[in-house]
């Protein structure tokens, strides 16, 4: 879709996401008038400044000059645009220099965003999750001197978990931290994979770290957070080196760095030995974050695809003029299948965010509870197949697209690059996997999934007859097979080798909600109404896949590999 279709497609989704009133009264300053103008004002600054980024970005890369990092043109005035616009510290609290708005606001102008040129967008990310961040825990001193600075865009920000031998396993983080006599600290140690680690867009980029300091115990629970500024306060450089920026399949214009930190100076974050606890206030956002760039890539490939097969002519009755490839049955299942998956994440994206600041602003405690529930059951399978469905759907766009969508000529291989890596990052699948399985059925005894069955029960009871029990047996199928797992709890190599199943089944069930809600959008949306029904005829299938798979225990792997 263009952008003009995305921003009305956009506008009626949140219209018609039940929980986007709700926030609107608590906050009391926001309505569909102001926000339609808000994201309105968001899709064209993406369209206009953004959006010519991406070509370019891919194109030049970064380079490592003198130790810093230089990105490509004009990714310096785009962020500055962004500061300037407010854009970066919309959802940061107004008395620290941000908009205040909701993160659902937000959440539905960072598609456009995304669509854009996911490249550039993976700078200020970091810089408004951290804000956040640093407005729940830092000290007050924290707050004054960096979260205006990174609402504003003058200053970024990085988060530095992975090392060299601490992946996913952070338990395993070596970074030290000892305490100075000042009350700063002094940090070292190494850290990869940190996108944006350096660049020329602002002129001090603060760290958020994980390390450990002295005299704290090993594993999880001996983590301290840190900022650590790459540079001091009189301006002179911290202890933090650029060891090198990776060169990477896709996402060119983001610069993936190796930093060391040599007795860099950093100040304690919160409460020391509860780093990684106060770091998923961040975590949490770069998780939807990710959903909504897969979103993004999913929207710009689906548009790509709609608009080529419009164009290229083939096939047809011999003694007649070629026929547009939009006009054969496969093409169009190839279409209807792409914009299904997409429209239903993109439901999904603005059902979570509403969830998340619900979370935060019932007034009743127990409004608040069944909301965070509700969002920690989500956020996993948000993340993960926000990630899939952006991937999958640039693969399915270059198959319309035939050998041309192999080249460079058309953006959809560009989107199948880049997003590959969101998989990956803010959490592999198989740690969301694990996530949903161990932490939300089984040590939140299943108070998520409870949510989530009523919410999606609430979307049943207002649905057709027909949608409705199709819906309904999706529903009952992963309650049955959350009961199957829950049972798991004594077989934990079983459980740990269908945990992947498990998520995959949840997801066939919350895109069943989403697609209840694209139906009941009805003579509103015509076309938004079919892909739901779409998205709903394929999922008793690919639940049937999931299921199998999360019953299928782990003997199978194992004799393929020999004992573990």
């Amino acid at each position: 879709m263009s952008f003009a279709t995305q921003l009305e497609t956009t506008c009626l989704m949140l219209r018609h996401t039940p929980g986007w009133a709700r926030v609107a009264a608590l906050h009391g300053e926001v309505d569909d008038t102001l926000a339609e103008a808000v994201i309105g004002e968001a899709a064209k600054l993406a369209e206009a400044v953004i959006a010519p980024l991406d070509a370019v970005a891919d194109r030049e890369g970064c380079r490592l000059e003198q130790g810093r990092v230089r990105t490509p043109a004009g990714f310096r005035e785009a962020f500055r645009a962004l500061g300037e616009g407010g854009w970066i510290g919309m959802d940061v609290p107004q008395a620290l220099g941000g908009q205040g708005l909701p993160l659902t606001l937000q959440t539905a102008c960072q598609t456009f965003f995304d669509r854009a040129c996911p490249a550039f967008v993976m700078a200020p990310g970091p810089s408004r999750c951290a804000a956040v961040l640093l407005a729940e825990h830092g000290s007050e001193a924290l707050r004054d001197a960096w979260v205006p600075g990174l609402a504003a865009g003058d200053r970024a920000a990085t988060i530095c978990i992975s090392e060299p031998d601490a992946g996913s396993d952070v338990g395993r983080i070596r970074t030290r931290a000892r305490r100075g006599p000042d009350g700063s600290w002094r940090i070292s140690g190494e850290k990869i994979w940190i996108s944006f680690g350096d660049h020329d867009l602002a002129p001090r980029i603060g760290h958020c770290l994980l390390a450990r300091a002295e005299g704290a115990p090993e594993g999880t629970r001996g983590l301290s957070l840190f900022l650590v500024p790459s540079v001091r306060e009189d301006g002179s450089r911290n202890g933090v080196v650029t060891r090198r920026i990776e060169e990477k399949l896709g996402l060119h214009g983001s610069p993936t760095c190796a930093l060391g930190f040599e007795e860099a100076e950093g100040w304690l974050v919160g409460a020391e030995g509860r780093g990684l606890a106060q770091l998923f206030t961040m975590i949490e956002r770069m998780r939807l974050l990710t959903a909504n760039q897969g979103l993004g890539i999913a929207t710009s490939a689906c548009e790509t695809a709609r608009a080529y097969a419009a164009e290229r002519r083939q096939g047809g009755r011999p003694e007649a003029p070629a026929v547009p490839i939009d006009t054969h049955p496969d093409v169009r299942r190839q279409l209807a299948g792409m914009g299904a998956r997409t429209e239903v994440l993109r439901a999904l994206v603005l059902e979570l965010a509403t969830t998340l600041d619900l979370a935060r602003m019932e007034p009743e405690p127990g409004a608040r509870a069944e909301r965070a529930a509700l969002a920690g059951w989500l956020l996993p399978q948000a993340k993960t197949f926000g990630a899939e469905t952006g991937f999958d759907v640039a693969s399915a766009a270059i198959q319309v697209l035939g050998g041309a969508g192999y080249t460079r000529e058309w953006p959809v291989e560009r989107g199948l690059r880049d997003s590959r890596i969101f998989a990956i990052y803010e959490g592999t699948t198989g740690m969301q996997a694990l996530d949903l399985l161990t932490r939300r059925l089984w040590r939140d005894e299943g108070r998520g999934l409870a949510a989530f069955r009523r919410a999606m029960e609430a979307e049943i009871a207002a649905a057709p007859p027909g949608p409705a029990a199709q819906a309904r047996a999706l529903l009952d199928g992963v309650l049955a097979l959350a009961a199957d797992m829950d049972a798991l709890r004594e077989c934990p190599r079983d459980a740990e080798a269908g945990a992947d199943g498990f998520l995959r089944a949840a997801w066939c069930a919350t895109s069943a909600w989403m697609a209840l809600r694209l139906l009941r959008l009805g003579g509103r949306a015509p076309r938004l109404a079919a892909l739901g029904a779409v998205r709903l005829a394929a999922l008793p299938g690919e639940l049937a896949l999931a299921g199998a798979s999360a019953r299928g225990g782990a003997a199978l792997a194992d004799a393929a590999f020999g004992p573990p």
